[in-house]
């Protein structure tokens, strides 16, 4: 490693890592910040662990995440007492849609099953508006057709 290269994370053999550490960085703003005897190492497994999945079951989970959030929002948990917040449900919903209108050809089967629980969101919220959005109007139905 050369003494005056500004990263010092990177190997003599030039050959990309994954996972360095933001403190190996030279520059970084976490440079300046003290670190516990531990340092990140705890914070990069997950990360190791994350590279090797396909990138199409890293959206599936993320999707699942959305779903999960939205309705929780509109009330739909099973044997949850229903507590709405229909503008965090709005945001989640398009956010689902985005994410599904972005990525949906590399989804698969499960691409299917995704967008039935996206549709299963905004018919949901739809029903709970005082309000509904008009047909075409209401959160992410004018990212995925």
């Amino acid at each position: 490693m050369a003494e005056n290269d500004p990263n010092p994370a990177r190997p003599e053999n030039d050959e990309t890592r994954i996972g360095i550490p933001a403190r190996e960085v030279a520059g970084h703003p976490t440079s300046a910040i003290p670190l516990p005897d531990h340092g990140l190492a705890t914070l990069d497994l997950p990360m190791r662990e994350l590279v090797s999945v396909p990138a199409a079951d890293v959206i599936s989970g993320a999707a699942t995440v959305l779903i999960r959030s939205g309705a929780e929002r509109l009330g739909l948990e099973p044997g949850e007492e229903p507590d709405l917040d229909l503008d965090q449900a709005r945001v989640l919903i398009t956010a689902l849609a985005g994410l599904l209108a972005a990525s949906q050809e590399h989804l698969g089967e499960s691409g299917d099953t995704l967008v039935a629980g996206l549709r299963t969101l905004q018919n949901a919220f739809r029903e709970a508006s005082a309000h509904p959005d008009a047909p075409g109007e209401g959160p992410g139905e004018n990212l995925l057709a």
